[in-house]
């Protein structure tokens, strides 16, 4: 049997996760999105056409691998009809080439509403995008969601308007001033719209488990693309300013059916820098000019929301417990060029917390606060890469930069980004050595 490539983001979301992902995905028979809902975006350019792949895994720009939603991810169908239509425009064969798993729990309008008025109450806010993930994956795990497969059940209106009724009360008691909300949940509305929404997905429904292990029985490659990111991770992140699922291994494997056993590549990705959207902790953030000129070098501004970024110096504490978590073999550095255009460059190696000093990450948000980057500073410079197509090639003062992570870490840096575009990227054997 065949293994699984994964790959998994190391820090908050935005590493580029998809250029990693497109090159595996070249020769890959089958693509995966595990965990997570339209709040996360991979951004793919292909012949001059940037897609934003929200909930399609971005491996179907392949052309010939299939995109299978996996039963972890919450779904929004008109997110999802919409990227459908977009694809289809651009000439991709979506019915020949997407599965969505009957398991997969379906976003209703009354999650996304629940979403904004559970952050408006909240004094210190989270940074939601509003899209009603959380709501979401709070009623599978109270047992009241809606999965796939209950669309075309029998008892589906019934189900449905019990729902709606519930929280359009629930809401109610959070806005007692809502004079409108029987018009904006009117039932029949949203009864009409997701029985059109079942009609138009129905030929992509599969019983997923099934599906991938029958691939991996034939041999066919299979890659699962992460969403968001390790310090994300309900769990493992920061919390609670984090996302509302796993997206690390563990989330990978709930949310595809896969078993540990599974699993070949853990590939992690990071840019050279480091950068966060919303609120909460980061050690490394830089608020004076070098940060902003890190955001205007990396075009940092969110794929989804187009919120700016917070900025700041790559974090090896940080990466080297992703490591941990995941079960990291190799690595990809996205964003080579955009540090190598500052003289000097600083990596943290380690956090001062008031005197004491740790290699250790911590999710406690009261130490996290309180700490201070140890930073060790590196050459610049590196001066245009477009032109290197090795390792070899790179100038000294890069090959030591990578050099470094890979010793500080323990694992091998197998891709390595050197500028936006689809073809920016060196691969290095998979077989090497750390340097």
């Amino acid at each position: 049997m065949s293994k699984v490539d994964v790959v998994v983001g190391c820090f908050y979301g935005d590493e580029g996760k998809g250029k990693v992902i497109d090159y595996l995905a070249a020769d890959a028979d089958i693509a995966v999105r595990a965990t997570g809902g339209d709040n996360a975006g991979h951004t793919i350019k292909v012949d001059g056409v940037k897609y934003a792949m929200r909930l399609i895994p971005s491996g179907i720009l392949s052309g010939h691998t299939v995109g299978l939603i996996g039963n972890g991810v919450v779904l929004n169908p008109k997110v999802l009809m919409d990227e459908i239509a977009n694809l289809t425009a651009h000439g991709y064969d979506v019915g020949r080439y997407l599965k969505l798993s009957e398991k997969a729990h379906v976003i209703l309008p009354y999650h996304r509403m629940m979403d904004r008025a559970l952050e408006n109450t909240r004094k210190a806010k989270i940074g939601t995008t509003g899209k009603g993930i959380g709501p979401a994956y709070c009623d599978k795990y109270e047992r009241s969601g809606l999965r796939v497969e209950e669309l075309y059940a029998p008892g589906f209106r019934d189900r449905l308007k019990t729902l709606v009724e519930a929280k359009k009360a629930l809401l109610k008691f959070y806005h007692p001033q809502e004079e409108d909300l029987d018009d904006t949940l009117n039932f029949e509305s949203i009864y009409d719209a997701y029985s059109a929404y079942a009609q138009q997905l129905k030929p992509y429904v599969c019983d997923a488990v099934t599906y991938l292990h029958k691939a991996l029985e034939q041999d066919r490659k299979v890659v699962v693309e992460g969403a968001q990111a390790t310090l994300l991770d309900i769990d493992f992140g920061s919390y609670p300013f984090v996302t509302s699922s796993n997206p690390t291994i563990g989330g990978i494997l709930t949310g595809t059916g896969l078993s540990p056993l599974d699993i070949g590549n853990v590939y992690g990705v990071i840019k050279a820098y480091s950068s966060r959207v919303g609120e909460g902790p980061y050690v490394t953030e830089l608020t004076d000019a070098t940060g902003d000129r890190i955001r205007e070098l990396g075009h940092e501004y969110g794929t989804t929301t187009g919120r700016p970024r917070r900025c700041g110096w790559l974090d090896l504490v940080a990466l080297k417990y992703a490591k941990r978590v995941n079960g990291l073999t190799a690595l990809s550095v996205n964003h080579l060029d955009t540090v190598g255009k500052f003289d000097k460059i600083k990596i943290c190696v380690a956090y001062d917390c008031e005197g004491t000093i740790t290699e250790d990450f911590t999710t406690n948000l009261d130490v996290l606060n309180r700490a201070r980057p140890v930073y060790k500073e590196f050459a610049g410079s590196f001066g245009d890469l477009s032109g290197c197509r090795t390792f070899e090639e790179l100038p000294r003062a890069a090959r030591e930069y990578i050099g470094f992570i890979e010793q500080y870490v323990g694992i091998p840096v197998r891709f390595i980004g050197t500028g936006a575009e689809r073809e920016a990227m060196l691969v290095r054997d998979k077989q090497r050595t750390i340097c």
